[in-house]
């Protein structure tokens, strides 16, 4: 299926599963596999496979399986360096089924969040995955953010989402009986789900349909091998195995600088990570919150700020900040690595995007390790939240894309190398957020640029 107009099919309609609904445990096929010597299929090369997807995060497996089910005939390998699937962004997320009012109307961003979490909720749907479309109120607390929540709404009207609407206080009372705010914009499509189980249920399409998923293959050199039948790329792992492809797609996530790398790409754009930390509401105050209760974007700053966040466990996470990580997969508060710090403190983008949010960026630091501080700005929404009512929950890391001015990269970027091997790697190197929702769309767009490019 290609983007079309109908944007709603699908989406609106349907049933939310129970949040308690039965789901059996996946087999370890379908998570993990083990890690080659060398490369085993079809192509010209019967060692060779026709496309070699790097990277078992939600997107690499999306776009694996829609190849897959595109051309049943491709013989396909994922490589993943850690032991299992969605171990890291995936893995970390909020879990939540985003609708698709915040990006331009008419935009490629816009088009993909609607029509991928149309496409999400059918898939949960077709493999009985749990899921709960339990909505989303964004809120304006104050009198200066009326004009932007109701342009908010507008926008969400052009992009076609479904069931929006405004709310006065009584209504948002009825709605989310603890949340106080002037107005609010109901969003009813929005939802939360298990990206980890998503994810899984990916590879398990893909091994189900003769895919191969290679585990803990951290690739650490890409290179063409034209003494061999085919001139195979080569990709070596960090522990001496191989894997031989004809082309190759990289969905790298916290690594696509670096990956892209590999085959000769430009080190821009950067990956800079932004770790978010979560709190949690105590279990005897789950109560109040019923579904996402989100802030007004302020155009002013680069992230979204703190909100309220259902989980399918029944928990409640709080959050989250954004701070600098000093680690790409440091979740913790103390976590470093000295590469990836001076990876992104020698880039120029990051000093210009810190220099221009110095207000920003400090605040979020403070509210990190000040936990009243991150109470205060909770309680604008729901009064009664108390420092007694919360603990610290889990974190995540952002692989955030900056350009040289400093600015975030919200575009699609693909890239291949220099020479004749880069005319047959294709890296995603930034994918418009929010790729979890989206990563059904997103594998299309992915998979019609590999058919594009290698002629498949």
């Amino acid at each position: 299926p290609r983007l079309g107009t109908r944007l709603c099919t699908g989406y609106c309609g349907g049933r939310a599963r129970p949040r308690k609904a039965p789901f059996p445990e996946l087999p370890a096929r379908g998570l993990a596999g083990p890690e080659p010597q060398q490369g085993s299929g079809g192509g010209s090369n019967p060692d060779t496979y026709d496309v070699v997807v790097v990277g078992a995060g939600i997107l690499g497996l999306a776009t694996a399986r829609t190849l897959l089910l595109r051309r049943p005939r491709l013989r396909v390998a994922v490589l993943e360096k850690e032991a299992g699937v969605a171990q890291h962004q995936t893995g970390h997320n909020s879990g939540v089924i985003h609708s698709g009012i915040y990006y331009t109307p008419g935009s490629l961003k816009a088009q993909l969040c609607v029509r991928g979490a149309g496409l999400l909720y059918a898939y949960c749907d077709q493999r009985g995955l749990p899921y709960r479309r339990c909505g989303k109120l964004v809120v304006a607390v104050e009198r200066a953010e009326l004009p932007r929540l109701r342009a908010l709404y507008e926008r969400g009207l052009q992009n076609h989402v479904c069931g929006l609407r405004l709310l006065q206080p009584p209504d948002i009372r009825a709605r989310e009986p603890h949340c106080r705010g002037l107005l609010a914009l109901e969003c009813p499509s929005t939802g939360i789900v298990d990206y980890t189980r998503v994810a899984a249920a990916f590879a398990e399409d893909f091994q189900e349909a003769g895919g191969s998923l290679f585990t803990r293959f951290e690739v650490s050199a890409v290179q063409l091998a034209p003494d061999l039948p085919g001139a195979p790329i080569v990709l070596r792992s960090a522990r001496g195995a191989h894997v031989h492809g004809r082309f190759v797609v990289t969905c790298a996530g916290l690594h696509s600088d670096r990956v892209s790398q590999l085959s000769g790409c430009s080190p821009q754009p950067v990956i800079v990570p932004f770790r978010g930390d979560y709190l949690l509401l105590q279990p005897d105050r789950t109560h109040l919150v019923r579904g996402n209760i989100y802030p007004v974007p302020n155009p002013d700053f680069p992230f979204l700020g703190v909100h309220f966040t259902p989980r399918m466990d029944g928990s409640v996470w709080l959050g989250p900040n954004a701070v600098l990580a000093f680690k790409r997969e440091g979740y913790g508060l103390l976590d470093f690595s000295a590469q990836d710090t001076w990876d992104s403190l020698r880039n120029s983008g990051l000093v210009r995007l810190a220099l221009g949010n110095v207000s920003f960026g400090l605040g979020e630091m403070y509210r990190a390790f000040f936990l009243p501080a991150t109470i205060k700005q909770l309680q604008k929404f729901i009064p009664e939240i108390t420092i007694r009512d919360v603990v610290r929950g889990p974190s995540g890391v952002r692989a955030q894309a900056l350009d040289n001015l400093g600015n975030l990269v919200e575009d699609f970027v693909f890239d291949g190398g220099a020479g004749v091997l880069g005319t047959r790697i294709l890296h995603v190197r930034n994918a418009p957020s929010p790729a979890a929702t989206a990563s059904l769309a997103i594998s299309e767009v992915i998979a019609d640029e590999v058919e594009q490019r290698f002629k498949l």
